[in-house]
């Protein structure tokens, strides 16, 4: 596999940018240094987390480790500027997830020269030298509508040429998309040579068929490393209400409330179930939950290796709530 990490459970950096909510600083690094305790080595940002705040926290958290002991990943396709944002911030679908972070105003740019230029700036943020893993953030329809092919087209010629060039002098170990759809990872396959996918959403226990069957098999079969990033759905399946970032429709809250329900009679932790569906499957190298508090990582560690009945599973497959062709846990 492409993509190779220490630890099966990373941390995902969202939250430390103050996603949903203000975070206070020391909360915000007791998350990471718990992540740590916990035995996580793999930790991923991006600028786009509160306009760098997730990466300055991180970098302030992870300054006392040893670099060589951890994985990390950034982003690129985005850059953070010394303006001021006056209005709101353009996040396509997913306006205001970060509205208490840092006010800068955030550009896209995912040409060579962008993306030389975003992965120094995040460099400077983290106070690291390298990172080891980069993926091209959102170039998708959700970020940017019916313009999305147009962007993903620059991304492809820009960004991944040069991700790909520093990949063969070793500045980087690899590269891949950090996308939450499907479309955008089939064209990277068929016009690049990507080493993996961060993709958000769409390989979990609530949303996974259109990744089963269209990008899983490829991964598998060219050896790259899926990373699962949101394996909670931006929360709901961990009792939140949120869904894809904003308030669950009552369409998926029903769908979320028969996993419940079907989890209850098990005297199964919901929670656990995702994790573990996530990773069952062989292209899945990594999950990256998202923590703002400190004792989730080691909750979610926790989770992921709690026994959980083979009953509860074929139920799931009987009742249609998982793909019949979907990897369980064994």
């Amino acid at each position: 596999m492409r993509i190779q990490l220490p630890t099966r459970q990373g941390f995902g950096g969202a939250p430390l940018g103050n996603m949903f909510r203000n975070i206070p600083e020391e909360e915000a690094i007791a998350s990471v240094d718990d992540a740590w305790d916990a035995g996580v080595r793999f930790f991923d940002t991006a600028a786009l987390y509160g306009a760098g705040l997730s990466e300055l926290r991180l970098g302030k958290a992870l300054a006392k480790r040893p670099r060589d002991a951890y994985v990390l990943s950034a982003k690129v396709g985005r850059i953070v500027t010394d303006e001021i944002e006056s209005g709101d911030r353009d996040l396509g679908e997913k306006g205001g997830l970060f509205e208490h972070g840092l006010p800068y105003r955030i550009v896209y740019d995912y040409t060579a020269e962008g993306t030389r230029r975003a992965i120094e700036q995040s460099l400077d943020r983290l106070g690291t030298d390298h990172l080891d893993y980069v993926w091209i953030h959102d170039p998708a329809r959700d970020f940017h509508g019916d313009n999305w092919r147009d962007v993903l087209d620059v991304a492809l010629d820009g960004a991944a040429v040069e991700l790909t060039r520093m990949r063969e002098k070793g500045l980087i170990k690899g590269w891949g998309l950090g996308v939450n759809r499907v479309d955008p990872c089939e064209i990277a396959m068929e016009r690049s040579d990507p080493d993996g996918f961060l993709i958000a959403g769409r390989y979990t226990l609530l949303d996974h068929a259109e990744a089963l069957a269209r990008l899983m098999p490829q991964a598998a079969e060219r050896g790259l490393g899926i990373v699962v990033g949101g394996p909670y759905n931006s929360g709901i399946l961990a009792g939140g209400a949120h869904y894809e970032y904003q308030t669950a429709t009552p369409e998926i809250q029903a769908r979320v409330d028969r996993l419940k329900a079907l989890a209850t009679r098990h005297d199964v932790d919901l929670r656990a179930a995702a994790l573990q569906f996530s990773l069952a499957h062989p292209a899945v190298t990594a999950v990256i939950p998202g923590a703002s508090r400190p004792g989730r990582s080691a909750e979610n560690i926790r989770l992921a290796a709690q026994a959980i009945p083979a009953d509860f599973w074929q139920e799931l497959r009987q009742a249609g709530l998982v793909s019949p062709d979907a990897p369980l846990p064994a």
